[in-house]
């Protein structure tokens, strides 16, 4: 009898062990709505366009090489769809307990530490983008030149650079009795 029972539940077990598993990611496309890839299952199973799922507001483009969870709904081997992907040669190492980071391959990385926010450019620039205003109502504490495109303005905006040149350059002293000449090196 339990033999028997053991027979007629092999196929679901087959079909269970086969849902779930690990996979290689060969190709990415990242061109629809979903990403697209290949992936190796087994050593000699690859799966082709095989829908990635990634988490909303969040998207990534693995290289080659990545490593992956694959489902196959309902242990059909011919839909499959990632669900988790990581790469061990890219990886940050070393965090503490409840740190987060973002990071890539040429060590760009915005790491949530237990101490602060640390942004690494990895010798790259830093854009600020399609936003009118940049407010930091903290200090800021530069440790290199400010370069700006146009006037600086503090108190409110009723103090600029260009007005302090102004002033300075058109400003004259009474001296006993003679007004001196504007200054001869303009601000």
């Amino acid at each position: 009898m339990l033999e028997a029972i053991q027979t007629m539940l092999e196929p679901v077990k087959n079909k269970v062990g086969l849902m779930v598993g690990r996979c290689v990611l060969r190709a990415i496309t990242d061109t629809g709505k979903l990403q697209r890839v290949q992936v190796q299952a087994l050593a000699d199973e690859t799966h082709d366009d095989v829908e990635r799922v990634q988490q909303y507001g969040f998207t990534s483009v693995p290289f080659a090489g990545a490593e992956g969870v694959v489902v196959f709904v309902g242990g059909n081997r011919d839909h499959g769809l990632v669900i988790a992907v990581d790469d061990r040669r890219y990886r940050l190492v070393g965090l503490s307990a409840g740190e987060v980071a973002l990071y890539d391959d040429q060590g760009q990385k915005v790491h949530l530490t237990r101490t602060g926010i640390v942004v690494d450019g990895a010798g790259k620039d830093i854009h600020f983008v399609n936003a009118p205003t940049v407010f930091i109502p903290q200090d800021l504490r530069v440790g290199r030149d400010i370069i700006a495109d146009r006037d600086i303005s503090d108190q409110g905006g009723t103090k600029s650079m260009k007005g302090m040149r102004t002033a300075y350059n058109g400003h004259r002293h009474v001296e006993t009795g003679s007004t001196t000449n504007t200054p001869d090196a303009g601000m």
